[in-house]
């Protein structure tokens, strides 16, 4: 729907608006201080809402400013996308665009075998959600257990596995431009 067709559907939609709830131009005029004419050019649409007329009218009808728009609902926000194998890995991407931050849920089959350090590019945060995972990062050589997260610039040699005692679930957060997380300790003051 183009944003012509948006506008054009603003009016009508005042004026139901403001008919179920009966109540007249001149009630709304003197809640608003928007003028009576201006009320009634806005609902036969010869005037183009704006930001300015449709707050105080959103405000008076006590509803929020997108159904006087008639914004279009949000979408399903999961991310449904297929498992992909790599390296004896199942590994469920948890974010939809390329590029930036990555997630992904992976889970490591219990098998040993030996680490093989890598390096490239990046950021990564790791956080175990069930079983443990063996992270080698550099010198560190060390087992996490569910709940437990870790963080490395990945142009530190690493790997992470299996402790050969059972499969690992764990998320991973990479950052291929080095982004680094930003956490707030405490939620800002309204």
């Amino acid at each position: 729907m183009s944003t012509d067709d948006v506008l054009a559907e603003v009016g009508p939609r005042l004026r139901r608006l403001r008919k179920d709830r009966e109540v007249t131009l001149a009630a709304l005029s003197e809640t608003t201080g928007i003028s009576v004419s201006t009320l009634s050019r806005l609902e036969s649409g010869l005037r183009k809402p704006s930001l300015e007329l449709l707050l105080p009218i959103a405000q008076a009808h006590q509803v929020p400013l997108d159904e006087l728009v008639g914004a279009p609902p949000v979408g399903d926000p999961r991310v449904r996308s297929a498992p992909l194998e790599r390296h004896g890995r199942t590994f469920w991407p948890l974010t939809r665009q390329p590029g930036g931050l990555q997630a992904f849920k992976v889970l490591v089959p219990r098998r040993e075998e030996e680490p093989e350090l890598r390096t490239h590019e990046g950021y990564e945060w790791l956080y175990v959600l069930a079983g443990r995972l063996r992270v080698v990062l550099g010198d560190h050589d060390v087992v996490m257990s569910a709940g437990e997260a870790a963080e490395f610039d990945t142009r530190v040699p690493h790997w992470f596995g299996s402790t050969g005692e059972g499969p690992a679930e764990f998320l991973s957060l990479f950052g291929p431009q080095g982004e680094r997380m930003h956490v707030r300790a405490r939620p800002r003051k309204a």
